[in-house]
């Protein structure tokens, strides 16, 4: 369209810029003539050569002298120039008022001027197919060949399925935003990758954990109904009841934590933290551990009252577990943020293992046991209620050797 479009405004501006130069031809030759008239009289007009159209008009319009090519020839009095054809010929009519209201009109060949554009029709017509169809393929060809990566690309993730996710795209070699793209997308794969993994181990933990109550149970079940001289109700009610507890307490675990990733979270509420906190060593010290709740001052944070407590009581729990008798819980808020920090004087964690500590079902060497260790989600339960309020949870050494576990929050102004 473009082409089009510029070559029909080339043929004007051609044909118009050949008029307009024939046109000042014919006033240059006409005012010659003038000249020639003022001092020859209409034998000026007589005697011109035979190749030449001059006519003078009166005021009316009527010829009052012609060259001999001119003679008999009739035009319509005028001021501006005129196309006519004279002996088959196309000729510009050039008009110059003379001074007693005469007009001499000058006749200019334009057949040069018709061929020239005739001649850059004929190259337009041809040359302007030929150009969009070149441009055509061209074009065709260096797109088809930059979406090549596309293409494939495309071929590639189509085959990658839930169960295929460690297969990756090819990077092409051109540096340029298609191979940006496969590699977003192989980031994207590696990620979505990583979270099946920690979705198929979570799956096969759970199963094991819920599993292995409901056998305990079983089990004594069986067992009261092949012997029931070797238990009795009461043992078995209270194999039912611990081992149901525990099952309870894996699927209230489970419930938080499908919450938590879904990024479900109560009302949004201000929480004193230090309230959590001395509520939790209280308890603690009903249990016969020696609590250090000194450090414990008024700070605030915005999150879900419920989790947080969760948060709190988690920690409380993880500390008790493995404390051989003393706790410290302190509270206070620095640089803008709320800091929770609660320590035990027990075995502490491995270096290696500090960050390990918080994924689902971890149970470090000490704590295999699940009478000693819980469920292994307790401190998973931690780091996803931090994450979700916008904070975080980390462990180091604390003053007496023992773990310090330290949850940081946004204050609440």
């Amino acid at each position: 369209m473009a082409l089009v479009i510029g070559a029909i405004i080339f043929v004007g501006v051609l044909s118009s810029t050949l008029r307009d130069a024939s046109a000042r031809a014919g006033e240059t030759r006409a005012e010659e003539l003038a000249a020639r008239i003022d001092a020859q009289g209409l034998e000026a007009i007589r005697n011109l050569d035979d190749d030449e159209v001059v006519l003078l008009l009166d005021a009316d319009g009527e010829v009052v002298a012609a060259s001999s090519d001119a003679e008999g020839l009739s035009i319509p009095s005028s001021t501006e120039p005129l196309t006519v054809v004279v002996d088959g010929d196309p000729m510009l009519l050039v008009p110059e008022d003379l001074d007693d209201d005469r007009i001499l009109m000058v006749g200019v060949p334009t057949d040069d001027d018709q061929e020239t554009v005739g001649t850059v029709i004929t190259l337009l017509v041809v040359a302007v197919p030929v150009l969009v169809l070149l441009v055509g393929v061209t074009t065709w060809l260096m797109i088809g060949r930059a979406l090549a990566p596309v293409a494939r690309i495309r071929s590639e993730v189509d085959d990658i399925t839930a169960d295929r996710l460690d297969r990756r795209i090819p990077v092409p070699e051109s540096r340029d935003e298609i191979a940006a793209l496969a590699t977003t997308m192989n980031g994207m794969l590696g990620r979505l990758d990583v979270a099946a993994q920690a979705q198929r181990r979570f799956i096969s933990d759970a199963s094991h954990e819920l599993r292995s109550p409901l056998a305990t149970i079983r089990q004594h079940v069986e067992l009261s109904q092949a012997h029931p001289d070797l238990t009795s109700v009461e043992e078995l009610s209270s194999v039912v009841h611990e081992e149901g507890l525990r099952l309870q307490g894996l699927v209230d675990a489970l419930l938080v934590l499908a919450k938590l990733d879904e990024g479900a979270g109560g009302a949004q509420v201000t929480v004193d933290l230090d309230d959590c906190a001395l509520a939790e060593a209280a308890r603690l010290r009903t249990l016969g551990f020696t609590v250090d709740a000194s450090g414990v001052g008024p700070a605030r944070m915005q999150g879900d009252a419920r989790l947080v407590g969760q948060l709190v009581r988690n920690l409380a729990d993880n500390a008790a577990r493995h404390a051989r008798g003393r706790i410290a819980i302190a509270v206070l808020e620095r640089n803008g943020a709320a800091v929770l920090t609660i320590e035990e004087d027990g075995d502490g964690v491995p270096v290696d293992e500090r960050t390990r500590i918080f994924e689902r079902f971890v149970r470090l060497d000490e704590a295999r046991s699940r009478d000693a260790g819980g469920s292994g989600l307790g401190l998973a339960i931690v780091h996803g209620i931090a994450r979700s309020a916008g904070g975080s949870v980390a462990v180091d050494d604390g003053r007496w050797g023992g773990a310090r576990f330290t949850v940081t929050f946004p204050a609440s102004s």
